[in-house]
């Protein structure tokens, strides 16, 4: 009999294990051995059991033992611990990776953490309670071979030596697929999982557990979807293991400790703590298991028992691939979110806060995941040109390039790309139904490489904004506005008597005022945008009423009103008036343009980014061109519905102007009006309440040439109130004395030319000639914050006279670091 403290466990020898088997590994003997251990059995004695038992005692010697015992029993699933037993401490201590009292623990406790786990199902309702620990004895060795430890498990998971034991890092070229992928059940049933085990942790007290702390890495659990064309995690078939390797990065990162890579190439990866051999054995050794196509943990040792020597708010393992990968969401989503919102979403993810510009190069490689490679995006632009010329002819697509001397010679097989402009058909076709305006302005690029994209605005007589044209250049400056606009001019704005709305930019001054650039009066005219105006203002007259009160006298749509806000200018500051004096009047007030501007005082810029290209410049130069046709389309297919169903309503004119009519409406009922001509032409019009902040009183209207003294009816190009009250009293309707744009048959004229569906890249005809690459003038720069691409103008010069404040507490005096708040507790207030 055994004493109580004895227990019977159950030996397996490898020469009954059934490898390969769908449903994990299975023991085949129907008779394992039964060998009774004490509390004082010796592993000598154990092996010898084994060996008398067997019969082999002097013909094999064990190798090693592996050793399992139940830990979880669920409703349809057992949970084991595997290990290896090489020693007496090993043995009385329930294994190399063991405390004291496992054995103890595991017979009477289900509160023991788990070390290594896997999962069987249970084909059966368990009548026992599993409580007998098993073994699996390997007896491959002959006599004299040498006994492995940290050899590999039969359950995927590799157990550390013990400890103290850190070399022999090579793989044994004996070790892949050599064991079976899991210990099964005693049963002899096939049992197991065809799933790759879920490496998980439990507590991380011990000092050599198997992996005490690797609850955050998750090496099965990544989906195969998060990163077209890269298959992310381990589990999965990645073949550089780049995404693996990552994982490891962000466990050392989220432990806050640093370590470093002994080797690592296509087949291997091994890592040690950078304190190794100074008080810390931590490593970790990664295998490629080919046939399987996943990475395995061979061997590890952890967790880390060294102390940080510094305190640090950066890690060198966050790199910027590691941060690619964690910001390659949002990218995606928002091709231009914020530098430093992702610079915050990634210090709170890590705990570390990296660098501006480390953020910024990991956002620029995930956008070459997704979009494709930035250098590689210029030798696609010929492609493209080919392609959409065939998708839809017609489409105007000009590229310029420059060459490339190597050694004072002509390199003919690569060319600089220099300048592009293009666009579409349905574009061409719109701007002939768009109010005879076209807005003009340049925004700059945000990728690898710097640059300009040109874009040229018209609107329809809904007051929906629709880029026409687009130019990438290298920047704003003479030339490539005289490029831009010749094209502009010769392909879509045709028409006579055009006004163009811009900044007071140099080049696009030089270009418009080219003898042949065909944009001279009276064929075309040009404008400038009130907010630059304004803006450039304010750099020198300080103060909100100041600006004010030139936008007020920039709009005002009489010559009387203008006087009215300039005497106003004066009082305040005679230089005000000096300074605007200095601008032709026809090209800032609204007053002088003899209706051309249609109401519209400004070039729409920013509203046509963020509500139509928000995001194309952040992409590589094929995907933001790419863009601008998709996302015309999406353009063209809404508006489009939108017009054709208010015209199935029966409505003649576009919302904008049925709201503008409804509002004069209201105000034309407290008018006096008398009639001057039986033709029902000339009107004088007395108003019983002044309307608006300024008032004449009273008003002469003529139906017959569509003026009004208020100046609205000949600058919007439809009835003011004065006429609508006029047009009331005489019984006749308004609508004849609305400009055609605002017609809905104009507006779904807009949008009635759709798109087609674009040629499959793989269709696209083959193109010969130079390959094209980026000019490295336009790198940005590899070191430091990117500098911006912003051309510095006075609207950007600051005011030298402002007193500088402190970044933390916004007050003058002294600086972020001399600040007294920046002691101060979190929470605490004014009062100590």
């Amino acid at each position: 009999m055994a004493s109580e403290d004895s227990f019977l466990v159950l030996v397996h020898h490898r020469g009954s294990i059934k490898r390969k088997t769908r449903s994990g590994v299975k023991f085949t003997d129907k008779d394992p051995l039964c060998i009774v251990l004490s509390p004082t059995t010796s592993y000598d004695a154990l092996v010898s059991s084994v060996l008398v038992k067997l019969g082999l005692e002097g013909v094999k010697r064990v190798k090693k033992f592996f050793y399992r015992i139940p830990t979880t029993v669920l409703h349809d699933t057992v949970k084991y611990d595997c290990f290896t037993i090489g020693s007496d401490e090993d043995l009385h201590s329930g294994g190399s990776n063991r405390n004291a009292n496992t054995i103890a623990t595991v017979a009477g406790s289900s509160s023991r953490p788990a070390v290594a786990s896997t999962s069987v199902p249970v084909y059966e309702p368990a009548i026992q309670p599993a409580a007998s620990p098993s073994f699996a004895v390997d007896l491959s060795g002959n006599v004299g071979e040498e006994v492995g430890y940290g050899e590999h498990l039969p359950a995927e998971v590799q157990c550390p030596p013990p400890a103290g034991v850190g070399e022999g890092l090579c793989d044994d070229p004996d070790d892949d697929d050599v064991e079976p992928d899991m210990i099964a059940d005693d049963s002899g049933d096939d049992v197991g999982a065809s799933n790759p085990i879920r490496v998980t942790g439990g507590s991380s007290s011990g000092t050599q557990q198997y992996p005490p702390h690797f609850s955050s890495l998750d090496l099965h659990a990544m989906r195969q979807d998060d990163y077209p064309g890269q298959l992310a995690g381990f589990g999965a078939r990645d073949t550089e293991g780049s995404a693996g390797m990552t994982e490891f990065q962000t466990y050392s990162i989220r432990r806050g400790v640093q370590y470093k890579v002994v080797e690592s190439d296509y087949r291997r990866y091994v890592g040690k703590c950078s304190e190794f051999g100074n008080g810390c054995t931590w490593l970790i050794r990664l295998s490629l298991r080919q046939r399987k196509g996943i990475w395995e943990v061979k061997r590890y040792n952890g967790p880390h028992t060294c102390l940080a020597t510094s305190i640090s708010s950066d890690h060198r393992s966050l790199d910027y691939h590691v941060i690619a990968t964690f910001i390659m969401p949002m990218v995606r989503a928002d091709a231009s979110v914020n530098i430093k919102v992702l610079l915050n979403a990634t210090a709170a993810h890590f705990g570390f806060r990296p660098t501006y510009r480390r953020v910024w190069m990991a956002k620029q490689k995930a956008v070459a995941i997704i979009y494709r490679d930035w250098d590689e995006s210029y030798n696609e632009l010929p492609r493209w040109v080919l392609g959409v010329q065939l998708t839809m002819p017609g489409t105007v697509a000009v590229l310029k390039t420059c060459p490339v001397r190597v050694g004072g010679q002509e390199d003919e097989s690569h060319a600089y790309f220099h300048r592009m402009f293009w666009t579409f058909p349905p574009c061409i076709e719109a701007f002939r139904h768009c109010k005879p305006l076209v807005s003009i302005d340049g925004t700059h690029l945000y990728g690898k490489y710097g640059g300009t994209l040109l874009v040229a605005i018209a609107q329809d007589g809904n007051s929906n904004i629709l880029p026409v044209a687009f130019a990438l250049v290298e920047g704003e400056n003479a030339e490539s506005w005289s490029f831009f606009l010749s094209h502009l001019r010769q392909h879509v704005t045709t028409q006579p008597g055009l006004l163009v709305i811009s900044d007071r930019h140099n080049g696009i001054k030089a270009a418009l005022e080219a003898p042949d650039g065909g944009w001279l009066p009276p064929a075309a005219f040009r404008a400038f945008c009130i907010r630059h105006v304004a803006v450039n203002f304010a750099l020198t007259f300080k103060g909100k009423d100041a600006r004010r009160l030139l936008v007020n006298a920039a709009y005002a749509k009489t010559e009387v009103e203008f006087d009215y806000w300039f005497d106003i200018m004066r009082s305040e500051n005679p230089a005000m008036c000096d300074w605007a004096n200095r601008i032709e009047y026809s090209l800032w007030t609204q007053y002088c343009d003899q209706g051309r501007r249609f109401g519209h005082m400004t070039t729409n810029i920013s509203e046509c980014v963020n509500s139509i290209l928000k995001g194309v410049r952040n992409l590589p130069v094929c995907s933001l061109v790419k863009a601008t046709y998709g996302r015309l389309v999406e353009l063209f297919v809404r508006k489009g519905r939108e017009a054709e169903a208010q015209m199935g309503t029966g409505q003649q004119f576009s919302q904008y102007l049925v709201k503008c009519i409804e509002a004069n409406l209201k105000t034309a009922r407290c008018f006096t009006v008398t009639v001057y001509d039986r033709d029902n032409s000339e009107y004088t019009v007395a108003e019983t309440t002044p309307t608006g902040s300024f008032s004449l009183g009273s008003y002469r209207v003529s139906l017959g040439s569509q003026t009004c003294d208020c100046g609205y009816f000949q600058a919007l190009h439809f009835p003011c109130p004065h006429a609508l009250a006029c047009c009331a009293y005489s019984r006749l309707t308004w609508q004849p004395y609305v400009h055609q744009v605002y017609r809905l048959s104009s507006v779904f004229g807009v949008y009635h030319m759709g798109f087609t569906p674009p040629i499959p890249e793989g269709f696209w005809p083959p193109y010969v000639g130079p390959t094209v690459i980026p000019d490295p003038s336009m790198r940005r720069a590899r070191e430091g914050r990117p500098r911006s691409t912003r051309i510095r103008t006075n609207m950007d010069e600051a005011d030298p006279n402002r007193p500088k404040r402190c970044g933390l507490c916004r007050q003058p005096g002294h600086t972020r670091r001399s600040c007294p708040q920046a002691g101060r507790p979190i929470g605490t207030g004014g009062n100590e």
